[in-house]
């Protein structure tokens, strides 16, 4: 078993009484070899560095590419114009549900408007994915979650409002019963 001894720290600047008066001393050889080792001075100590040093420069990660301006200002306006193009999808199909499901009766008609919902964003994605984005790896679900929550939330808003501003005269009748 490893025999430690307790370091002594150095003597700290300030008035000089106690026992900051004694000079810390080296450790002794026989320290050194009874398994204690002197520990380094902090200048020598290096920085952490999360990179592997076995190799040199060369073992690092390769990176991507970074992209130009161009690449990143065009795929922003591709990501963009998805975005808007749902948007304009979910206000235009939320009005339309109102009057393409108007004969269907009770929860047939919620059913069939949310089958209509999904398979209208499932066309839009195979519209993103005709418009050549090029998005790594990484991003690459972007096409399908861009504007995703404001398509649903939109269609099913639109769609509420145009239903009873279609159907207020038998909601009202149905009030003043």
């Amino acid at each position: 078993m490893a025999r430690f001894k307790k370091r002594k720290s150095k003597p700290t600047s300030g008035s000089g009484s106690g026992r900051g008066d004694r000079q810390a001393e080296p450790p002794a050889k026989d320290d050194v070899a009874g398994g204690a080792e002197p520990e380094p001075p902090p200048a020598a100590a290096k920085p952490a560095s999360s990179a592997p040093t076995d190799g040199g420069e060369d073992a690092k990660a390769p990176e991507p590419p970074p992209e130009s301006e161009f690449q990143r200002s065009e795929k922003e306006r591709k990501l963009n114009l998805l975005f808007w193009m749902r948007v304009t999808l979910a206000v235009a199909a939320g009005v339309a549900a109102t009057f393409v499901f108007a004969d269907i009766e009770g929860e047939d008609r919620r059913w069939a408007s949310i089958a209509f919902m999904i398979i209208l964003f499932i066309g839009t994605v195979f519209v993103a994915k005709g418009m050549k984005m090029q998005l790594p790896s990484s991003d690459r679900k972007k096409i399908v979650t861009q504007g995703l929550g404001s398509y649903v939330f939109l269609y099913l808003f639109v769609w509420i409002v145009s239903y009873t501003l279609v159907n207020l005269e038998s909601v009202q009748s149905g009030i003043n019963l």
